[in-house]
């Protein structure tokens, strides 16, 4: 044989051979909604009208207890996305980004980008000033992605005059509502869809390179702006509930659990209270029919049997629950997140996994379930025993963080922390029975909850002498997990020069 024919025979037997290019990974597509709790029809809530998340728990796996590692969108986003807690993100604010503390780390995201992915944004990932920053890249992190997609609809560009607030000039960070008359297509998370069901229509031409589209939805998140039509009419005023007060608060719950409450607040009557739970449930409705729009085209376009679809929030938010709204407490209304996961391949569908999970179990299992590479100093736990048996334990807790005082504290009910500006920390433990809280070790005050037996946390058990041992043994790992949630080199992540303020975490 010559040395033409030996060649020729050489390039056969290569292409005969099987292909294990990156074709055969499993595509990504990341659903995160901004601001949104617990209120849909798939967790059991008997107003919410969201049929599209809950056709999506049907077809994977529901976490029934899955919380946020920090209750605001800076601190839990860059935690999310990092995986890692925010003591070794650095991140324990809003508008810092996680490149000026930890810039080597490698985000989930950029895994799969670095693993020959197309990775691609829409909408809020990483942390945006809302509603300023909607139409911009807000703090993103461009080497998490190929693209970046930042539409801006009438909600942002048109109608902000129109918004009600309950703060005279502020629309993101208080309570405010809409009801638009423009359609959905014309509202900035309308637009997202639309922007996603491009991307999926490219990427459904080029299957031979798999990917990892995060789609970011602004809904809930206030100003609570919805088109009126259909979603306030599926909400009758009247018919939203009205929690009480929080000076109705027991005496045992500490002042820094109430820490989040704002003295605007103080504005609210019972009217007001019912138009703002009416415009938070539209708007979660509305952000459902979008999660729609992008699932039924993962599905038109043939990409469903081989695509891992994940569905969450921020963090958790209250409606007046304990008096509070918003967010940054640690109750289990503002820490627990909506948590579905849609994996091919595994048994889950349909199922319920009860046991505690993280935010930060994310990374290592997308990253385990696509055969992508991830940092070995990843801080979370793989949720792929649970995906195949909803009755697997796994860590089986989770730990939320949150400050008070210092540049955090707010003006707040006659319990306050004090007016020497020190800053605490919180930190809340749940187990699948209790949540055990504790502020500045114990010095600011013990929580303890008993989820068998008061699941809306009314009745705070810590100072109870029959609970002592429980208490106890509960403080003892708390304290325990919040040993791990620093760096294991002990190296303190430090914000680079001209950065913005982060605390240094040895005081801590």
């Amino acid at each position: 044989m010559n040395n033409a024919l030996i060649l020729v025979a050489a390039l056969l037997s290569t292409f005969a051979l099987p292909q294990t290019s990156s074709a055969a990974k499993p595509n990504v597509l990341f659903i995160i909604s901004d601001d949104l709790n617990n209120y849909l029809g798939c967790y059991g809530d008997p107003r919410a009208k969201t049929p599209n998340i809950d056709k999506l728990a049907a077809r994977g796996v529901r976490f029934d207890r899955a919380y946020c590692t920090f209750p605001l969108c800076g601190p839990s986003r860059n935690s999310m996305l990092c995986g890692l807690y925010p003591n070794s993100t650095g991140i324990l604010s809003n508008a810092q980004l996680f490149r000026q503390t930890i810039p080597s780390h490698v985000s989930l995201p950029q895994a799969f980008r670095q693993a020959g992915y197309f990775a691609a944004r829409i909408g809020k990932l990483y942390h945006y000033n809302v509603p300023k920053s909607i139409g911009t890249n807000g703090h993103d992190d461009p080497a998490s992605w190929e693209l970046e997609l930042n539409p801006a609809g009438v909600d942002r560009m048109e109608e902000e005059p129109k918004i009600f607030t309950l703060t005279p000039g502020q629309f993101g960070g208080t309570l405010s509502w809409y009801a638009s008359p423009k359609a959905d297509a014309e509202h900035t998370d309308g637009l997202n869809a639309s922007d996603a069901e491009w991307v999926l229509e490219r990427c459904a031409k080029h299957k031979e390179r798999p990917f990892f589209l995060a789609v970011g939805f602004f809904r809930p998140h206030t100003p609570y702006v919805a088109p009126e039509v259909p979603y306030y009419s599926w909400y009758p005023e009247a018919e939203m509930p009205v929690h009480p007060a929080i000076d109705k608060n027991p005496p045992e719950v500490p002042a820094a659990a109430l820490g989040s409450y704002k003295k605007e607040q103080d504005k609210l009557t019972d009217d007001l209270r019912r138009q703002f739970v009416r415009a938070y449930y539209a708007s979660i409705s509305f952000m459902d029919a979008q999660v729609g729009r992008v699932v039924d085209t993962l599905d038109r376009l043939g990409l469903s049997d081989n695509t891992i679809i994940v569905f969450t929030s921020d963090h958790g938010y209250h409606m007046g629950e304990h008096g509070l709204w918003q967010k940054m407490s640690l109750f289990e209304g503002s820490s627990r997140v909506p948590l579905l996961i849609v994996a091919p391949g595994t048994a889950g569908k349909g199922t319920v996994v009860k046991t505690p999970v993280s935010h930060l179990d994310l990374y290592p299992t997308l990253t385990a379930l696509a055969g992508v590479k991830a940092p070995d100093s990843l801080q979370g736990q793989s949720l792929i025993p649970m995906l195949n048996d909803a009755n697997a334990v796994g860590r089986g807790w989770a730990l939320t963080q949150v400050s008070r005082g210092g540049g955090a504290k707010r003006a707040t009910v006659s319990r306050d922390l004090g007016s020497d500006g020190k800053q605490i920390f919180g930190y809340s433990l749940r187990t699948p029975r209790w949540r055990y809280t504790e502020w500045d070790e114990g010095n600011a005050g013990r929580e303890l909850y008993d989820h068998d037996n008061d699941p809306e946390e009314l009745v705070n058990l810590a100072g109870k002498a029959e609970h002592a041992d429980t208490v106890a043994e509960l403080s003892a790992q708390v304290r325990a997990a919040a040993k791990t949630t620093y760096p294991p080199d002990g190296k303190t992540p430090e914000l680079s020069k001209g950065g913005m303020w982060a605390p240094n975490l040895t005081d801590l």
